[in-house]
């Protein structure tokens, strides 16, 4: 298949560039800048592609003219955007308004990243794809808001959440956790959040058989398994062999600009059903994961 990748310079557009090409894709890598993506398995040239330029937007489907758009790009700065939702709904939901209504005018398949923080977090058990949303900080209704205008614009579409993302190509928590264990004897870290670690490139997969099975909707994918952030962050160091004490503390005595969801876990039922696949144990991942940040420090 062809395939246009919107937001490639990120966590999660890296791994889906790498993913799909892996499998046989042939995948046309963009970003808002044009620079070449350069690691140790994949360097490539992106072409620029303003997602909120309408203009642009068509201009980059009328030359390539791909079966699916996939869009990675996102505004993922949950405690800005509660200063910036102007800024960030741009980006999270204008922006895919205007991807979905090119596709539709030209027959294309699109593919849109949403987020587990659609929901308040007040569900005694996992979200399923058909619980209303309601989401508590601005992050959450910029990317309700995304579904929604997609939704709106056509029916060829395919709408994943996923959670609590980690991955070698971007700041994330696991990286920033191991970065103060080095020099700390103890952290603090939240242990009354929950929801299912997910390894950036086994999403990547997740969104590849997706797409490879035709599937049509929104969709839960995450790595399986529950845990808390102290959970995650107490694992991680110990894999490290680190000597930090993790320490589990309340949220509240961890204020953030934006609240989060207590219970944000996804069930992927309809997305076993879907592709006949199941995503790894988070603490699977998280291992694979660690191998690559280790090469990273060596490398600094």
């Amino acid at each position: 298949m062809k395939i246009l990748l919107a937001g490639a310079n990120g966590m999660l557009g890296h791994e889906v560039l790498g993913v799909l090409e892996s499998r046989g894709h042939e995948v046309i890598a963009t970003d808002i800048e044009a620079t070449d993506i350069e690691a140790t398995d994949i360097e490539r040239t992106m072409i620029r592609m303003d997602i909120t330029d309408s203009a642009d937007v068509n201009r980059v489907l009328s030359s390539v003219e791909p079966l699916w758009l996939v869009n990675c790009a996102a505004w993922t700065r949950v405690d800005a955007c509660e200063d910036h939702e102007d800024a960030a709904f741009r980006l999270n939901a204008l922006a895919p308004g205007i991807l979905a209504s090119a596709c539709r005018d030209r027959g294309i398949r699109f593919l849109q990243i949403s987020s587990d923080y659609v929901f308040d977090g007040t569900k005694a058990d996992m979200y399923v794809e058909e619980d209303t949303p309601n989401p508590i900080n601005a992050y959450g209704r910029t990317k309700l808001a995304g579904e929604i205008a997609v939704k709106d614009r056509m029916d060829d579409y395919i709408i994943i959440r996923p959670q609590w993302l980690f991955g070698p190509h971007g700041p994330n928590f696991v990286a920033t956790i191991l970065d103060l264990a080095r020099d700390r004897e103890h952290i603090e870290v939240v242990n009354d959040q929950f929801g299912s670690p997910t390894y950036a490139r086994d999403l990547a997969n997740g969104i590849a058989a997706l797409m490879e099975v035709n599937a049509r909707g929104v969709f839960h994918v995450s790595n399986r398994g529950i845990a808390s952030w102290y959970d995650l962050a107490k694992k991680a160091c110990e894999l490290m062999e680190f000597n930090t004490r993790v320490v589990p503390v309340d949220s509240g005595q961890f204020p953030r600009p934006a609240a989060r969801p207590a219970n944000s876990t996804l069930s992927t039922q309809r997305f076993s059903q879907a592709t006949g696949s199941l995503l790894p144990p988070w603490q699977i991942s998280l291992k694979a994961y660690l191998r690559f940040y280790i090469q990273q420090k060596r490398r600094l």
